[in-house]
């Protein structure tokens, strides 16, 4: 089979179409190359050339083996290139997770970002809850989580990434939703309420607890839902109010108001990234360097 030194000393002498030209620009002398054109054109059983003094003209063989010959000697470049990007993370696989309210705050800017910086990154998108995405990360089937934390046990590193504020989500029609009110969480005693489950949502459901138990009130629990989307399609129905992140104001619901509440304060919901601690895909180190570069650039 012929070699890659074959195939590149036969393009600079078809390019060039002197011997001494193409020696010169492969940097060698003309017996070596000539003699490599001899073990191509006997590998292949076929002349390349007619040799016309010092000069040469391709033949019809010739001609019709150029193209492919140019082919392969780009594709062993390409292929020398790409394979020299996977130990810097240019190139490669990153399964990530994401939890449903995550898409609604930072998916956007950290998919865009790995798209825009990292392209050669094929990104495989993964929905499930935090619990989900720690056991999973765990077993190997992602390779970095956007979680809520804690991040618990041994085995996983993390990093924070987002902080955000709740937000009221009142029906349209509901007094605290008026244009000159200003909703108290205290307003929130003994009204219905559309909570998170304890179980599929447990972060924010201890979120809202703490909340409630910091303030001395105790709203009425009509129902416990495990997604954000969900939550406010209760609301908008006038089940209850509730608290969402602000995130949830990219939904654009028609029927709810989303408004601060006064007792509600600051940005309780929290947002970390999450991967095991020991692995060496190079991908994932360029991936999860880039996500925190963006979350120190507040990535919302």
């Amino acid at each position: 089979m012929f070699t890659l030194n074959q195939l590149e000393s036969f393009v600079a002498v078809a390019e060039t179409l002197h011997y001494g030209r193409a020696a010169e620009r492969l940097s060698m002398t003309q017996p070596p190359l000539s003699r490599r054109i001899q073990l191509l054109e006997r590998e292949l059983g076929v002349e390349l050339f007619d040799r016309i003094g010092r000069s040469v003209r391709l033949t019809a063989a010739g001609q019709a083996f150029l193209g492919d010959a140019r082919r392969i000697l780009g594709l062993s470049e390409q292929a020398a290139l790409s394979v020299r990007r996977v130990p810097a993370g240019e190139i490669g696989t990153v399964a990530l997770g994401f939890t449903a309210s995550s898409a609604h705050s930072v998916l956007d800017a950290i998919v865009g970002g790995i798209h825009a910086r990292l392209p050669g990154v094929d990104l495989v998108l993964r929905e499930s809850v935090s619990g989900t995405q720690l056991e999973k990360l765990r077993s190997g089937e992602l390779d970095l989580g956007l979680v809520r934390p804690p991040v618990p046990g041994t085995g996983l590193e993390h990093r924070p990434l987002h902080r955000e504020a709740l937000l009221a989500a009142i029906p349209a029609g509901h007094p605290l939703a008026a244009p000159d009110r200003v909703p108290h969480v205290r307003d929130l005693d003994g009204e219905p309420f559309v909570m998170y489950s304890p179980a599929e949502a447990r972060y924010f459901y201890e979120v809202l607890v703490s909340v409630f138990r910091g303030a001395g009130v105790v709203p009425r629990y009509v129902h416990h839902l495990s997604q954000v989307h969900t939550i406010l399609a209760l609301v908008r129905a006038g089940l209850g109010l509730a608290l969402v992140p602000r995130a949830a104001e990219a939904l654009g619901l028609d029927g709810i108001v989303l408004r601060p509440m006064i007792g509600v304060e600051g940005e309780p919901v929290e947002l970390v990234a999450a991967w095991r601690a020991n692995d060496d895909n190079p991908a994932l180190h360029a991936v999860r360097h880039l996500v925190i570069d963006l979350a120190g650039r507040d990535i919302s």
